[in-house]
């Protein structure tokens, strides 16, 4: 692939303008990076961790009409992998997965709103597990005291995030996958699944529900028109099984027409099998589209750093659709394998599946000012003059302790507990 040319914002950064409500802010420069401030602690842990509000970064979306508004979505909350087969560790139950509205100011994100998420009724949705049926991830969760959760039918693993143009939501996640429209309030307007579930009952291809556990739908776009809706599966699905896809690479990219529901998917072919995926998707025009690809490890750690956190334009335009006209569970097969199952570029081409053009834009590891500290680089959002915003999940300042618990998440390059992010970089 060839590597474009790119130049990071540096102290003098381009000047862009800015409009707060009464449109008379001065010009201002982004920085190369700006933190999110002073995060309130949601709860301290017995063994004394704390647990921050924070969590917002697992995606980002700009305001078009504010340049220096950002807004930053959360996934389910604090949690890790249980020590038993197939358990997951709550931290805090009723925490209500949600978008906060940030404003840069001199080089700070403030956070100055915070947007819960909740059903058509108005309820709070949660971050615990669906119910069989309705997404189920096959998780089995618990609290800290080691009590099992119940599952939920208002549960969302929030991953994806676009803002309309009439200031709505579309939110893409891990468990439905679901795609779910919310109000400027946070209040479900649709909830669009494989099993037609949710609210309004439309439904995206039956072959989604074989999406990986915690490996859904983890990136969302919007096309510049406002019609059409991009989803950006993570991982290559176990479709039709995790031991026959156990050396792919293949993931689905799905359009979705906001209006008549139509969709197509189409083949991308993830740099290698070792990497955790595609963290997220942004829209250049209505074909070409920002994917950022990452493995799982601290940028700078002194033993077993990052190796691999980039940005790739991908092209839709000349690519095959590998819809399924008869909706089948496990999508449309050729010669009697998934699309899962082919594997690679290679096996794609033999089956006569043209997947996505991919050009590297950014290496986040090379080509920043200081090194890239974290560990999740998860949300993208292209800005006026080709400044590409990119944030951070930082889970909440808490990792797994090994023990059912939380430890503090700590960068290794840094010795500081992670916090949200965005670096704000300009492509050529």
């Amino acid at each position: 692939m060839k590597k474009q040319l790119l130049s990071v914002i540096a102290a003098s950064a381009v000047i862009l303008s800015s409009c707060h409500d009464d449109n008379k802010i001065n010009p201002f420069s982004y920085p190369d990076m700006a933190e999110a401030q002073n995060p309130a602690v949601l709860f301290t842990t017995a063994d004394g961790v704390k647990v921050y509000n924070g969590g917002f970064g697992s995606a980002v979306a700009a305001d078009p009409n504010q340049k220096d508004v950002f807004y930053l979505l959360t996934d389910r909350g604090s949690n890790v992998a249980g020590q038993t087969a197939n358990s997951i560790i709550i931290g805090k139950p009723d925490f209500d997965p949600q978008i906060g509205k940030f404003r840069l100011i001199d080089g700070k994100l403030i956070l100055e709103q915070t947007i819960e998420l909740k059903n058509a009724n108005g309820g709070k949705l949660n971050g615990l597990p669906n119910p069989a049926g309705m997404g189920a991830s096959g998780e089995v969760p618990f609290d800290l005291s080691g009590n099992q959760l119940a599952a939920s039918a208002d549960g969302i693993d929030s991953e994806g995030l676009v803002l309309a143009a009439d200031g709505t939501f579309w939110i893409s996640d891990e468990y439905g996958p679901h795609i779910v429209h919310f109000d400027a309030s946070g209040k479900t307007i649709e909830r669009i699944n494989p099993y037609g579930s949710g609210t309004g009952g439309r439904k995206i291809p039956a072959v989604f529900a074989t999406r990986r556990a915690n490996r859904g739908m983890e990136g969302l776009a919007i096309t510049p028109d406002g019609k059409t809706l991009v989803g950006m599966m993570q991982s290559p699905m176990y479709n039709p099984s995790k031991a026959k896809v156990a050396n792919s690479t293949v993931l689905r990219i799905l359009t979705f027409d906001i209006v008549s529901g139509a969709t197509k998917q189409y083949a991308y072919v993830m740099d290698n099998v070792s990497l955790t995926g595609v963290s997220d998707i942004t829209a250049v025009n209505a074909t070409t589209f920002l994917t950022v690809e990452r493995d799982g490890n601290f940028g700078g750690a002194p033993t077993n750093p990052a190796t691999f956190k980039k940005v790739f334009k991908i092209d839709l335009s000349n690519a095959t659709d590998i819809s399924d006209p008869a909706n089948g569970a496990n999508g449309k097969l050729y010669n009697g394998k998934t699309v899962e199952e082919l594997n690679d570029e290679a096996g794609l081409k033999a089956a006569g599946i043209t997947p996505v053009t991919k050009t590297q834009v950014l290496d986040l590891l090379k080509d920043l000012p200081t090194v890239y500290p974290h560990d999740k680089a998860e949300g993208l959002a292209l800005l006026p003059g080709n400044i590409l915003a990119i944030s951070n999940d930082d889970d909440f300042g808490v990792i797994d302790n090994g023990k059912n618990g939380f430890a503090a998440k700590i960068l290794p390059a840094t010795n500081t507990v992670d916090r949200n992010r965005i670096y704000f970089v300009k492509l050529k």
